[in-house]
């Protein structure tokens, strides 16, 4: 799967994520686009050190810290993000449910298409 598909996936979900909660809000389609590399980019250089960082919390609670740092990935995202607002951990730890959770559907929908279309 392609970069440039898996932006459009990601900005979908964060358009996703601004419709169902009060919290997050994008000042465009634009913004919510760049905002969706810009959290490629962190999701890709910073959270794995921070996973590191974190290893024995998410091995005490069984993987479930993650969803923490993914919520922090998201808040940082914002930070650095003119135009992209988060209202705090519980916007940002919904926000992160809903952009993994529709990450993963459409990424299985093109997987399973792809391995359909490879019959």
């Amino acid at each position: 799967m392609g970069f440039l598909l898996r932006t459009l996936i990601t900005a979908v979900a964060f358009w996703i994520a601004e419709y169902l909660i009060d919290g997050i809000s994008f000042s465009g389609p634009v913004v919510t686009i760049i905002a969706a590399i810009v959290f490629g980019i962190v999701n890709a250089l910073i959270r794995p050190v921070l996973m590191l960082l974190t290893l024995p919390l998410n091995l005490v609670t069984l993987g479930l810290f993650t969803l923490v740092v993914n919520a922090a990935m998201l808040g940082l995202t914002a930070l650095v993000m003119p135009g992209m607002r988060v209202d705090g951990f519980w916007a940002a730890f919904i926000g992160a449910i809903i952009v993994a959770l529709v990450s993963w559907a459409a990424s299985k929908l093109i997987a399973d298409r792809e391995v359909a279309a490879n019959r």
